[in-house]
């Protein structure tokens, strides 16, 4: 056994054999749960020593018999093993320690949660207890107190009936014996000898049946309910508060004398259509009673459908109210007209309108008059806005200038222009004299009724002639004063400077004699010169004021927008807290942007300015749908029939005000015949956006930016689309590329040229190729890819193409005059002596707008 274990011992458990060592081990689980376990330890080793494997020197006690080591463990084995041996016994009691404290407080803990259960469920049961022996108590009182009332009520019965029958007894019976009973007689209550109760026995009686009869009902009952509670257990319920309220009114009323209350009449306002909850609201009556009221006229309706204004009219009269007409067009009602007395009317600076033909030089005028350099801000040195400018003079006049602009895109704006203002001044160019424009403004002066002024530029040029200016006038039915006339006419220069003195002059004159005033106390009202959208500041819109003073923080509406003055800008730039009559300035703070031509009007509030625009925008989008309605099916077919041979081209633009995009979309619907037009698809003010350019790429429209530019989502989805936007500054370009591009669907103009005559002299039939004509060039050229006419007795017979052309046996080109040749017709053989052939080409020529 020795020689298989190496000199080893087996393992032993403890009592199981001689030298075995085995111990108990207490294992923890989660949850505070542990097991003893039994371990097995090895008994100790008995090490014999080689002989001479012991070293000389004394041997180390700590480390034991060097004779009963393994082989070939050393002392410094042999210690580092002990050390091991110890640290792991050391370790293992601080485990052991930490397990039995862990296990402590655990069990600490669980019996802390234990007593608080413990104690809550105590505190429950004590609380329940508490509260079932308190609701006994109060059972048992209630009872109590039934039975006293009844016992009393029964003893007083009793005694009122014994109360007779015991008067006679009571005189022949001895004095009744004290309580508790001696030799005097019994006591009260006591049996008799007899065997007959006395009335306190009887009573005694009445009241224990009475008893158990009470506990008998209250075992049946079970546990007293809340209704029972309420109700007092017998059984039937309370009446509610509103039963008790209705029977209050109904004892005022009697008291009262059954008086009805006196029926209130109701002036209801009745629009075009209603709806029936409001038509009730209105007149305060119950929605179902209105409803009835239309049910029985045989219109099955409910509360939420409309009606129109003729049937509610009928039910307002049949409740017996009042009916009062109103339309939506009610709202502008507030916007009154007053009439200014003339203690309230003040002076005002008169509005001049500069007007006249393109580079006649008006802005030029109107700089040299504010000391100013507009035009070096100007696309292509010519107006395209309208501006509005405020100049003090020497004298210290104040005038009001607006420009307008020249080309002839613009009439709208200087139609404008005349409306609004007060005097014209109309520039002619000394060397140009009058144009077409200068005619134009002539006619809006005289449809305006305003006084004019004409002012003669640019004196100072070799080629002017002021008096041919003047002579040409006379036309127009304008004459100046120095043809007799009362128009007053000045010669200036705008380069020199020369006749602006008379110029201001002839103004202040002009305006004197107009004595022009206006009540700057009153709501303002003014007319909007010019609207754009900024990109920082939003809707802008330039203002004239005509009535009235703007103040900031006014509530005003204008046109189909409204808003509130956040600011005032004036023409310089500076921001001002008012606007007096006759001055122009930027107003910040709409909702929207309004139209050039729009009438500003301040309101009190914002509901009713809210209201205003609502209304009229309401109204100008079905002015709008009928007019692009088609009233008839005829109609429309036309229109459809029409349409289908009219080439479009679609078209985006976006301008920086809405002059100019007026202006552009006005010479946009010139341009284009009966068989190509131009149509805006849409146009606006402001950046283009990215909407923009889905609505053209829907409609594979290009997208023209006048002094605008696409914001970079835009660029970016027009370059993923593939939308065209095109940037112009100068309406001409503009104008000049949308024509070259409505060019180019018209189709190209067909032309014919005739090259030649040929005479057939004799018709022969040649295998594979059919018949051939000899022929005859009688005139010009004949050529194999011209187009040929067959003519007999000088009538079209075929018009085709040449199959073949030959000079004896050979193909040629073409055969010059005097030469004779050969001609077969493509897919026709029908030809005979004597006919002629029309030798012809075709060519495209290109058409222009």
């Amino acid at each position: 056994m020795s020689d298989n274990n190496d000199g080893k011992k087996p393992l032993g458990v403890r009592g199981g054999g001689a030298g075995g060592r085995s111990g108990n081990v207490k294992q923890s689980f989660s949850h505070g749960r542990t097991k003893n376990v039994v371990v097995e330890t090895k008994r100790k080793r008995v090490v014999t020593p080689k002989p001479g494997a012991a070293k000389s020197g004394g041997a180390n006690p700590k480390l034991g018999d060097p004779s009963k080591r393994p082989a070939g463990i050393t002392d410094a084995e042999m210690e580092r093993r002990l050390k091991a041996l110890q640290a792991a016994k050391a370790r293992e009691a601080e485990e052991q320690a930490a397990r039995e404290a862990e296990e402590q407080r655990r069990a600490e803990e669980r019996e802390r949660r234990r007593a608080e259960i413990e104690a809550k469920e105590r505190e429950e049961r004590e609380r329940e207890e508490a509260a079932k022996k308190k609701a006994e108590e109060e059972e048992r009182a209630r009872l109590e107190a039934e039975k006293a009332e009844a016992a009393a009520k029964k003893a007083a019965a009793d005694a009122k009936k014994a109360a007779p029958k015991a008067a006679p007894k009571a005189a022949e019976a001895p004095a009744a014996p004290a309580a508790g009973g001696d030799d005097r007689g019994p006591a009260r209550g006591a049996p008799t000898k007899t065997g007959i109760a006395t009335p306190r026995k009887k009573e005694r009686e009445d009241d224990a049946g009475r008893r158990g009869k009470g506990r008998d009902d209250s075992r049946r009952g079970g546990k007293l309910t809340l209704n029972q509670a309420l109700t007092g257990g017998e059984g039937g319920r309370q009446k509610s508060l509103a039963a008790m309220k209705r029977k209050q009114e109904r004892l005022r009323q009697k008291a009262m004398g059954n008086q009805e209350r006196e029926k209130i009449v109701r002036d209801v306002q009745l629009p075009e259509t209603i709806v029936v909850s409001e038509l009730a609201n209105r007149m305060a009556e119950r929605v179902a009673d209105v409803v009835k009221e239309l049910m029985k006229m045989g219109m099955m309706v409910t509360q939420n459908q409309t009606i129109d204004a003729d049937t509610a009219e009928l039910i307002i009269e049949e409740f017996g109210h009042k009916v009062v007409r109103v339309s939506d067009a009610d709202v502008e009602d507030v916007i009154t007209q007053i009439e200014d007395s003339e203690e309230e009317l003040e002076g005002r600076p008169p509005v001049i309108t500069i007007m006249g033909h393109v580079d006649h030089g008006k802005t030029s005028l109107l700089d040299a008059i504010r000391n100013a350099n507009v035009t070096a801000g100007e696309a292509g040195g010519i107006t395209q806005h309208i501006g509005a400018y405020q100049v003090t003079t020497d004298s210290g006049a104040v005038l009001t200038f607006l420009d307008t602009p020249g080309h002839a895109a613009f009439t709208s704006m200087r139609s404008r222009g005349a409306q609004v203002t007060d005097i014209v001044v109309l520039v002619v160019a000394a060397d140009d004299s009058v144009m077409p424009q200068t005619i134009e403004a002539i006619s809006h002066a005289k449809a305006a009724g305003v006084p004019m002024i004409v002012a003669i530029n640019k004196c100072d040029k070799p080629a002017a002639d002021p008096m041919k200016v003047r002579t040409e006038l006379l036309q127009h039915e304008v004459v100046v004063e120095a043809m007799s006339g009362e128009v007053q006419d000045i010669e200036v220069s705008a380069k020199t400077g020369a006749g602006l003195d008379s110029l201001l002059e002839a103004i202040a004159l002009q305006a004197e004699i107009l004595e022009l005033k206006a009540n700057p106390g009153r709501a303002a009202e003014g007319a909007v010169i010019e609207a754009k959208l900024d990109v920082g500041r939003g809707p802008v819109a330039t203002v004239l004021i005509q009535k009235g003073t703007l103040k900031r923080g006014d509530i005003f509406v204008v046109g189909e927008q409204w808003g509130k003055v956040r600011a005032l800008i004036n023409d310089k730039g500076e921001r001002v807290d008012e606007a007096a009559p006759s001055v122009p300035v930027e107003v910040l703070g709409l909702n929207g942007t309004p139209e050039a031509g729009d009438v500003l009007n301040v309101v009190a509030t914002e509901a009713q300015a809210r209201e205003i625009a609502e209304y009229r925008e309401n109204a100008a989008k079905e002015k709008r749908a009928a007019a692009g309605a088609a009233t008839t099916l005829e109609q429309l077919m036309a229109k459809a029939k029409a349409d289908q041979n009219v080439s479009e081209l679609p078209i985006l633009v976006k301008a920086d005000v809405q002059g100019s995009a007026e202006a552009i979309v006005q010479a946009m619907e010139k341009i284009g015949n009966d068989e190509v037009r131009v149509r805006v698809l849409h146009s606006g003010v402001g950046a283009i956006t990215e909407s923009d350019i889905g609505l053209a790429e829907a409609s594979g429209a290009p997208v023209f930016g006048f002094n605008v530019r696409a914001n970079a989502p835009a660029r970016n989805s027009a370059n993923q689309k593939g939308v065209e936007i095109r940037y112009y500054s100068v309406i001409y370009d503009l104008v000049d590329d949308v024509k070259a591009a409505a060019s180019g669907l018209l189709s190209a103009e067909i032309r014919e040229n005739f090259i030649g005559y040929s005479e057939i002299k004799e018709v022969f039939k040649v295998t594979g190729i059919g018949k051939v004509a000899g022929c005859l060039v009688t005139e010009g050229v004949a050529r194999r890819s011209a187009g040929v006419r067959l003519l007999r007795d000088n009538v079209v017979i075929h018009e085709g193409t040449l199959k073949t052309l030959k000079r004896f046996k050979d193909e040629v080109k073409e055969v010059i005059s005097g030469q004779e040749c050969g001609m077969a017709f493509e897919n026709y053989d029908d030809i005979r002596p004597g006919d002629v052939i029309e030798i012809f080409e075709r060519e495209e020529v290109e058409r222009t707008l």
